[in-house]
């Protein structure tokens, strides 16, 4: 048995030691043999625990081994969960930022997302450009200023008539009466006006200046005062000198005897006060006693009310303007045939060819007036008898015709404020306020016309207040050191009607988007407001100061049918002296802090441009602007060009607007984006589809940018916001359409190029939220709510083209479904299954458009993809 066998036995079964019987060597070998033993034994001891101790650090680096791998595990799976939760972030800070990139202009001034008034002032604009004659100067006179004109024999005088002047005493001619018998046309309510006279022998009669009041008042006179043919010398009819009043003439009847007596009162000069009842009623009994007639002319207004409204007042009918216009043609072709064989068919043939010019179109476009008065009236019947008898030729006839409004703006404004600059130095400053007329009371009437020939076609209290606030500012131009003032219960609007030959209509104003019954006020002429406008910016320098701070005032108003009607009054103002108008209007506006005034510039630029002797200075002024301007004037470049009138063509355009849109990191794409959907409402809508494929499709993310916030937003515009001013624009009859659906309908080659657009924009990260929204706006676009047809002929166009393969299918199939279970506005199941019809196409027609869009989807997808990966991961 070997020792260790031995050894193993005896550990196991150790016998008892013996006490003898054993020699010493036995015990030495046996001593030796168990101290070797006890050293393997330690040894072994020493070897287990090594390995104990080797196994457990064996254990323990597996264990950290295996924990450090978990570690490195785990490390690796937050890193990428980081990259993916920061992805995420960017992802939806990108699209936050391209959804603020298509909000309105106008956001910041009336909240963020509150309804803007972008459309309401594009319609103001379309309204207010046809008053004016943008294709040529203001009032069609090629920048010349009009003061007298010979026309054949006719001398055209336009200085205006000075008020107040009234006429001086002395008798009418007879000659004069016999004529005025023969030509005068009696107004409607005459013989009232000659019953009134006879039985209370004095008439108060109140007018507008130049409505034939003076020769109805002459008429009347003639008439009750008229006496046997031997009497014919004696002076039947006087003009009484104004200066003196109703109690000198109550104090001259005893020299005059009975006659009829004319006194026209102006009520606006210096210390001039209205008659009170007692007086008319003594002028009256004197009139009575001396068996005479007395009719006195006053102007319409507050402060003729009192005597018009007392027992001897009465208003004076217009004079029917087309059977004046008759009787003074026939009278001065008569006269012209009279001396030939054949004179009456020689009268009839012209007066018939006289009729006919005058209901030319032409003809009325130049006169400009709806209502002719007297004077006007006798003009015109001279320049066509003139015309028709061969003395002048057709243009010189139109150039006459277009001097009658011009003739009237003059008198309107001559001298307005001489009674002011004429008084002498008061002493004592209480005797000066109280015989000093006041200035508010005075520049009234002529700043109503100016306000209306702003605001026509604006409600009559908006012309009302801003004739008002114009009020102040020429009063303060004019007497600085007094303080305006204007009684609050005393405006007379039938009187101010009559004094600037306006005329209110029933129609219809926009309050934040909604339309309600409103009172409109026009010029009773398409001419007048040119004329006004003329009249006051080339003849009348010192007016400018105050009209310049009227219309920034404008420019803050809130309301569309305010502001932008004085945007384009004041592009027209620019047109007369634009070096003027750029100093005072357009470059402060363009650098200022609220947008609406920035678009206020804009439009006065845009203007101007349409006019040819400033186009091309607007043009280098805007490029100027997006090239090198600052922030704000890049801003207001990009809302001129996108009128389409700001640059030389629609390539230029484009250019100018890219440049402002993708320069310093886009903080100008908004504007510029909203500006190039503006264009698509023109004739160019292909070429500018064309450019936003390509920003799409180019390297610099900005230019992707523009053109996915352009696509987007051409979604969400309709088509009232960027209609152009031609009448026959095919988009005129869908204003409330979303402008692709209307492009779809009335221009079906655009919906290749608008689908492919709208597709990028529902397949680009950043894009697809808004894009999503947009698109189903569009669809809930179908029917009206009370479930006619709406835009359902453009979805028919539009639909098939941006569902071209299945994953197009499915996607509109999730919005539909997810359309039809909103829970604040569900679209029923029946019109969700109409617009699916409305997409998906017969299956062979699909397959036969399918590979053309598929080679251009594959194209583009490749490209976005790539670019999203780069960015987002």
């Amino acid at each position: 048995m070997s020792d260790d066998e031995q050894a193993g036995g005896a550990a196991d079964d150790a016998p008892e030691r013996p006490e003898a019987g054993r020699s010493s060597d036995d015990d030495r070998k046996q001593d030796r043999s168990d101290r070797k033993q006890d050293r393997d034994g330690k040894r072994q001891d020493r070897d287990d625990r090594k390995q104990d101790r080797d196994d457990r650090k064996s254990k323990d680096d597996r264990s950290r081994d295996d924990e450090d791998k978990d570690d490195d595990k785990k490390s690796a799976e937050d890193e990428e969960a980081k990259k993916a939760e920061e992805r995420e972030r960017e992802r939806e800070r990108a699209a936050e930022q391209f959804k603020a990139y298509t909000r309105d202009p106008l956001a910041d001034d009336q909240g963020e997302d509150g309804p803007t008034d972008l459309a309401a002032a594009a319609r103001t604009r379309r309204a207010t450009r046809q008053l004016f004659d943008v294709g040529r100067d203001l009032n069609r006179f090629d920048r010349s200023y009009i003061n007298s004109a010979h026309i054949g024999d006719i001398n055209l005088r336009l200085d205006g008539r000075r008020p107040g002047a009234g006429m001086r005493s002395g008798p009418v001619p007879e000659e004069e009466l016999r004529r005025l018998r023969r030509v005068h046309v009696e107004p409607e309510g005459y013989v009232r006006l000659r019953n009134a006279l006879r039985a209370r022998r004095l008439l108060v009669l109140g007018a507008a200046p130049g409505t034939g009041r003076t020769s109805t008042a002459l008429s009347l006179l003639d008439e009750v005062t008229r006496r046997s043919a031997e009497d014919t010398d004696t002076d039947r009819v006087l003009r009484v000198d104004p200066d003196g009043g109703v109690r000198q003439l109550a104090a001259e009847l005893e020299s005059s005897g009975g006659c009829g007596h004319v006194l026209e009162l102006s009520l606006t000069r210096p210390g001039a006060l209205p008659p009170d009842e007692m007086d008319l009623d003594e002028l009256a009994a004197a009139l009575a006693r001396h068996d005479a007639f007395a009719v006195i002319v006053v102007t319409v207004g507050s402060a003729a009310n009192p005597l018009l409204a007392g027992r001897y007042g009465m208003l004076c009918p217009p004079v029917p303007y087309q059977e004046l216009l008759d009787t003074r043609l026939s009278e001065r072709l008569e006269r012209h045939a009279a001396a030939e064989p054949d004179g009456g068919a020689r009268a009839d043939d012209l007066l018939a060819r006289a009729r006919e010019l005058a209901d030319r179109e032409e003809v009325k476009e130049a006169v400009g007036l709806n209502e002719l008065r007297p004077a006007e009236a006798e003009l015109l019947a001279s320049l066509l008898a003139g015309h028709v008898m061969g003395d002048f030729p057709y243009e010189e006839l139109l150039s006459g015709c277009r001097s009658l409004a011009a003739s009237q703006a003059q008198e309107w404004f001559a001298g307005v404020d001489r009674a002011l600059t004429a008084q002498p130095a008061q002493p004592a400053e209480a005797d000066r306020r109280t015989e000093r007329p006041g200035t508010a009371t005075l520049f009234h009437p002529v700043a109503f016309r100016i306000a209306l020939a702003v605001l026509g076609g604006a409600t009559h209290s908006a012309v009302a207040a801003a004739a008002h606030l114009l009020t102040w500012e020429l009063s303060v131009q004019c007497d600085p050191d007094n303080t305006p003032a204007r009684s609050l219960f005393c405006d007379d609007p039938e009187a101010d009607l009559a004094l600037s030959r306006a005329e209110p209509t029933d129609g219809k104003v926009e309050v934040d988007g909604v339309e309600v019954p409103a009172r409109l006020i026009w010029y009773r002429g398409s001419a007048l407001p040119s004329a006004v406008l003329t009249e006051l910016w080339d003849r009348h320098f010192p007016v400018r100061a105050p009209v310049v701070r009227w219309l920034r005032l404008l420019a803050d108003d809130p309301r569309p049918q305010v502001w932008m009607r004085a945007a384009v009054a004041a592009g027209e103002l620019c047109v007369r002296d634009f070096d003027h108008g750029y100093a005072e209007i357009v470059r402060p506006l363009a650098e200022a802090a609220t947008p609406r005034r920035r678009i206020f510039a804009a439009t006065v630029l845009d203007q101007a441009a349409e006019h040819g002797s400033h186009r091309r200075t607007v043009h280098k002024l805007v490029a100027d602007w997006s090239r090198n301007g600052t922030k704000l004037l890049r801003w207001t470049a990009a809302m001129a060009l996108g009128y389409g009138n700001a640059a030389e063509d629609t390539d230029d355009t484009l250019d100018a607007l890219a440049r402002i849109g993708v320069r310093d990191d886009g903080e100008q794409l908004a504007a510029a984006s909203y500006n190039v959907v503006r264009l698509l409402a023109l004739p160019d809508a292909a070429q500018v589809l064309e450019r936003m494929a390509e920003w799409t499709h180019h390297k610099r993310e900005r230019y992707q940018d523009l053109g996915l916030v352009t696509t987007v937003r051409l979604a969400l515009t309709p088509v009232d916001e960027v209609l152009s001013d031609d009448p026959d624009s095919p988009l005129a009859d869908h204003g409330d359409w979303p402008l692709p659906l209307a492009l779809a309908a009335t221009r079906p080659e655009l919906v290749g190029p608008m689908a492919d657009l709208m597709w990028t924009a529902l397949n680009t990260a950043r894009a697809r939220d808004v894009a999503m929204d947009a698109l189903e706006r569009l669809l809930r676009s179908a029917v009206r709510k009370k479930g006619t047809e709406w835009t359902r002929p453009g979805l028919a166009a539009l639909l098939p083209a941006l569902a071209t393969d299945e994953y197009d299918r499915r996607r509109l199939d999730w919005l539909l479904r997810r359309m039809m279970n909103d829970p604040e506005n569900p679209v029923p199941e029946p019109q969700a299954r109409d617009l699916w019809r409305l997409a998906v196409r017969p299956q062979e027609r699909t397959r036969q458009e399918r590979p053309r869009r598929a080679r251009s989807r594959q194209e583009i997808t490749r490209r976005e993809t790539t670019r999203e990966e780069e960015r987002h991961g």
